[in-house]
């Protein structure tokens, strides 16, 4: 039996839709997902058998004009997750259309002359006959091998798509025990589903300003796991907002993250967290690497 295997990377400009296509194409929520921009701030792989083929999905951080540490760290990842795959999946709003940071993107892949497949997300939102123009003013620009339409958020030409890759990505055995679904730690997972409800249930800046680490994640002799987090926050008011009246914003960002960790580790979860001001973390090196980022 022929087997294959190889890394698909998913670049694209903020909030195109790659976290939600992960999560499809998987079918498990790996990469996590919010209606605000830059959400993603790491590389996410999620593994996943098709047929014989063993496709591994690098989900990237959105790329636009880096400011912070951070920021430049989030586009270094980016970059990094495309160089390395053998297809790289150009994920375009397709009722956004081609805006700065889309442009900037093909720009940039164009000069890179890898494998380049064009997605155009969110097809479902707008009229077929605005599809074909769009395609057409990517390809002037950047040469793909395939173009597919699809809506992340219906799954629809999503089975395409991956029995596309199945078909073509290399000869070769498969990289990680076919069970798996994902590299990441399961302390880095936990971190990730609270920063995520921190992005759904509060407002403005303050996700961007919030990162949270898993200070303990310890096994319990019934087989439940206790993990404790940190969340850290800029500001002093973005600490008394995270907390809530009384307690209970925190508390609802705790049960909902705890609900998700739960069904993803598929055993009971008690999960404790904590507040912190720290100004300045997202410039400090020792945040970045605690979330997965390198220097940049």
């Amino acid at each position: 039996m022929t087997t294959r295997c190889g890394f698909v990377a998913l670049v694209g400009a903020p909030n195109a839709g790659k976290s939600t296509l992960i999560n499809r194409m998987t079918g498990t929520k790996l990469s996590i997902v919010s209606p605000k921009a830059q959400t993603t701030r790491f590389r996410v792989l999620g593994i996943l058998m098709r047929q014989t083929t063993q496709i591994l999905l690098v989900d990237t951080p959105g790329i636009f004009k880096p400011r912070r540490k951070l920021d430049r760290a989030m586009v270094a990842a980016a970059w990094t997750g495309s160089q390395d795959a053998d297809i790289s999946l150009l994920l375009i709003d397709a009722k956004a259309g081609i805006r700065e940071e889309s442009q900037a993107v093909i720009e940039t892949l164009a000069k890179q002359k890898r494998r380049v497949w064009l997605v155009l997300n969110k097809t479902d939102l707008i009229g077929a006959q605005q599809l074909l123009p769009l395609t057409k003013a990517i390809t002037d620009q950047l040469a793909v091998e395939h173009v597919f339409m699809l809506s992340a958020r219906s799954g629809d030409g999503v089975d395409d798509l991956l029995d596309h890759l199945a078909a073509e990505l290399p000869e070769g055995p498969y990289l990680y025990p076919e069970d798996d679904l994902t590299d990441l730690p399961d302390r880095l997972l936990a971190a990730e589903l609270v920063r995520e409800q921190i992005f759904m249930q509060t407002h403005e800046e303050i996700p961007y300003q919030a990162t949270v680490e898993t200070e303990s994640f310890k096994e319990r002799p019934d087989g439940s796991v206790r993990i404790d987090a940190t969340i850290y926050v800029s500001r002093p008011g973005h600490k008394a907002i995270l907390i809530g009246e009384g307690g209970r914003k925190i508390r609802s960002i705790g049960e909902r993250a705890r609900l998700d960790l739960g069904r993803l580790l598929e055993r009971p979860c008690h999960l404790f967290l904590n507040v912190r001001e720290r100004a300045g973390w997202d410039e400090e090196k020792a945040r970045l690497r605690a979330i997965g980022l390198d220097d940049a």
